[in-house]
Formats: C-alpha cells, sequence, structure tokens
C-alpha cells in the first residue's frame, strides 16, 4: 500500500516537471516569433513551475528516504531552502519583467506584436496541457493526500491566468491593434508572480524559524485527544512544521494504575487516530499518570487540555 502511494505522488512529480519543461520550450519559441511581453510573462511563470516542480519532485522522492543517523528528523527542510531561493528568483524576475513593460509603456511607442495566431496556438496548448495536468494531480492528492501534490496543482491552477491574459493581449494587438495591452498584461502577471513568490517566501521561512502548525491543526490535535478513550487529559503540545511534514509532539494523561500495555495500546490508538486526521505527520507522545505532580526542578509546563 504505501508503496503504491509513493509511486503515485512520483508519477505526479514526473508528470509536473515534465508539463513545465514542455511549457517553457514552447513558450520561448512563441516569444521568439511573437515578442509580446505577456507571452515573456508567462514563460517566466512557467520557467518558476519547473523549477517547483523539480523542487516538488525531489520533496516526494527524498521524503521517501528513511531518517538516518544524521538526520534523525529526516530531510523535509531542504524543501524550505530550495523554496526560499526560488521565491528569491521569483521576485527578480517579475520585477525585470514589470520594469521592461513599463519602460515599453512610457516610450510611447510599443514594440510590434508578430505571428499572433502561432502566440495564440502555444497560450491554448498551454492551457489543455495545465488542465490535464491539474486534473491527474487532484486525482493523486484524493488517493494518497500528499501535501505537495495539493500545493502544485493549487499553484497550476493559479497559472491559467497569465496564460489567460497573454491570449486576450495577443488577440486585441492583432484585431485593435492595441500592442499597449501586452505590456498591461505582463506588469499584471509580473505582480501576480511577485506575490506568489512573498507566499513561497513565509511560507519556507515559518518552517526554517520551527513556526507553530496552522492554528487548525493544532485545533485538530487538540479536539482528538480531549475525546480520545482513556486519555484524562493532555499538555505541552508542540507543533512545528518542516517541509511537507508537520512534527507534533504532546503529553498525554492516563491512569498510572493500568499496565503498560493498556498505558502504550491508548497511546498508539491516539497517535493512529491523529494520522489518521492529518497524514504526513510525524507524531511523539509522551504518556504522564493522571493528577501527577511535576518534580521542582522540572520548567514549568502550561496545560492544554
Amino acid at each position: 500500500m504505501q508503496t503504491n502511494r509513493i509511486k503515485l505522488n512520483l508519477s505526479a512529480g514526473v508528470a509536473s516537471a515534465l508539463v513545465a519543461l514542455t511549457l517553457v520550450g514552447l513558450k520561448l519559441w512563441a516569444l521568439g516569433e511573437t515578442q509580446a511581453l505577456s507571452v515573456a510573462a508567462s514563460l517566466a511563470d512557467s520557467a518558476m513551475d519547473l523549477m517547483v516542480s523539480l523542487g516538488a519532485l525531489a520533496a516526494i522522492w527524498y521524503a521517501a528516504r528513511p531518517a538516518d543517523e544524521d538526520h534523525t528528523f529526516g530531510h523535509s527542510a531542504a524543501e524550505d531552502l530550495a523554496a526560499l531561493g526560488q521565491s528569491l528568483f521569483i521576485m527578480v524576475s517579475a520585477g525585470i519583467i514589470a520594469w521592461a513593460a513599463t519602460a515599453r509603456l512610457l516610450s510611447g511607442e510599443p514594440a510590434p506584436i508578430m505571428a499572433h495566431e502561432s502566440g495564440i496556438a502555444v497560450m491554448g496548448a498551454s492551457i489543455v496541457l495545465t488542465l490535464g495536468l491539474v486534473l491527474w494531480q487532484r486525482h493523486v492528492a484524493a488517493q494518497t493526500g500528499n501535501a505537495v501534490v495539493k500545493a502544485d496543482s493549487l499553484h497550476y491552477l493559479g497559472d491559467l491566468i497569465p496564460n489567460i491574459g497573454a491570449i486576450l493581449s495577443l488577440w486585441a494587438a492583432q484585431w485593435f491593434g492595441m500592442e499597449q495591452i501586452d505590456s498591461v498584461v505582463a506588469i499584471g502577471a509580473a505582480i501576480m508572480l511577485a506575490v506568489g513568490a512573498l507566499r513561497i517566501f513565509k511560507t519556507a521561512w515559518d518552517g526554517l524559524m520551527d513556526r507553530a502548525a496552522d492554528p487548525r491543526v493544532i485545533d485538530g490535535v487538540s479536539e482528538i485527544a480531549r475525546n480520545h478513550p482513556g486519555v484524562y487529559g493532555f499538555h505541552d503540545l508542540k507543533t512545528r512544521r518542516s517541509g511537507s511534514v508537520t512534527f507534533i509532539n504532546m503529553h498525554i494523561e492516563l491512569d498510572g494504575r493500568q499496565s503498560l500495555e493498556d498505558a502504550h495500546a491508548i497511546g498508539a490508538s491516539l497517535r493512529r487516530a491523529i494520522l489518521h486526521a492529518f497524514p504526513g505527520s510525524d507524531v511523539m507522545i509522551h504518556k504522564d499518570p493522571v493528577g501527577v505532580e511535576p518534580h521542582p526542578d522540572d520548567p514549568s509546563r502550561k496545560t492544554d487540555g
């Protein structure tokens, strides 16, 4: 079962990288034919997609590797490091595109756009390929629950907007001679690129700084622990996210008179319940007798539930 999940996730990663590589090649040719900045913006977006897709593929492959002696918590932080570098590259690309488009607008003489039909055909093919990829990624995500595949699917859905904008720009230039729209679309696409890059940067930065998991995850884990049979309370619930893995550590309070075997069974059952609700997490549970008083030398602790 686990092997099939890994294969499905890898197939989604490979498909994403191949589609992105194909789109980069097509849009490079279209840019040479049309000289349209809107196509250049879409090309930059696809180049970003290629890097993100390769990073996602590496992350899926890396996540399948077991922890080793040097990386006892796994290797998921590499995802955040890669994303941080990607976001900086994207912001620079967006700035260059916006600068070129603004300069073309201010010049008062926008460069003529050529080979409109070829550009529209390439952008149309890009939309079809992107939709096909999104459908496959959603199928895989539904089967495996992989967070990387889900995020990549949402990212590609957002990419449809620059492609549609480029088609509208080329169409307006062809039929109405409105080459200025090309620069406007390029500026809009550059802004979208920059906003997306900032989101990627923040997510990666939060992961590297061990920021707590999403409040919905914390509330969900708390609710599961609070209502789990045999658990009288819990405390010291700590979470952090690293790459696509959420680490969850907590202490639960159990009946101290029961056997160690029974206590272990309750803890293992709670862990399974958390993993079922939040697949791909790393859960560590410490068991305390209910009502035990902390030792004076122990750090102060906050009761969570």
